[in-house]
């Protein structure tokens, strides 16, 4: 089991999450979610667990990736820093988007370290890869409700009773099952 995150380095990373998928902030003094979105964002999602997953490959590497952000961060406060939240925290919304903007670029050596946040951000948000589907529909997850993700049917599992393009695209095979299955 890896070491608990520093809070620093769970602000920082909870900024950075709020960055790719803003929400609404928890309480009002929160400094870590911007507040851009008046629905749960990228934070509200998972994101923090789902990057704290082993089986995510990144858990080792959190600490580092948010002190290069607050290192990038420091650059652009210079003399206006905040002292009382990590740099990246103390940045506007715009300045964090930027920021991370710039560090995504093609162009960018340390470009896959950033991308990775931003993909992780995005799945815990768009699928609840860190969480079972149903479960995280009944738990109200915001991703998944803004999608308007079907919940399974009362037995827990999904049947769509419309085709997704409304309208049968094959005929099934003769020797399908009664379950779906081929035979």
């Amino acid at each position: 089991m890896e070491p608990a995150l520093d809070p620093d380095t769970v602000l920082t990373l909870e900024a950075f999450a709020d960055t790719i998928i803003p929400g609404c902030k928890r309480f009002d003094e929160d400094r870590a979610i911007a507040g851009v979105s008046p629905d749960g964002g990228a934070v509200a999602a998972g994101a923090l667990e789902l990057l704290q997953s082993p089986a995510g490959g990144l858990v080792e590497w959190l600490p580092a990736l948010a002190q290069g952000l607050n290192a990038y961060a420091r650059a652009m406060l210079g003399e206006n820093a905040d002292e009382s939240v990590p740099p990246f925290v103390a940045l506007s919304y715009s300045d964090r988007a930027a920021l991370v903007r710039r560090l995504t670029t093609q162009d960018s050596r340390e470009r896959q370290g950033w991308v990775n946040l931003a993909v992780f951000s995005n799945m815990a948000f768009d699928s609840a890869a860190h969480l079972h589907t149903a479960e995280a529909l009944a738990a109200g997850h915001p991703g998944l409700r803004t999608m308007g993700f079907a919940s399974p049917d009362p037995d827990g599992r999904w049947r769509f009773s419309e085709y997704s393009y409304c309208r049968q695209l094959a005929a099934s095979h003769p020797a399908t099952t009664s379950s779906g299955s081929p035979a």
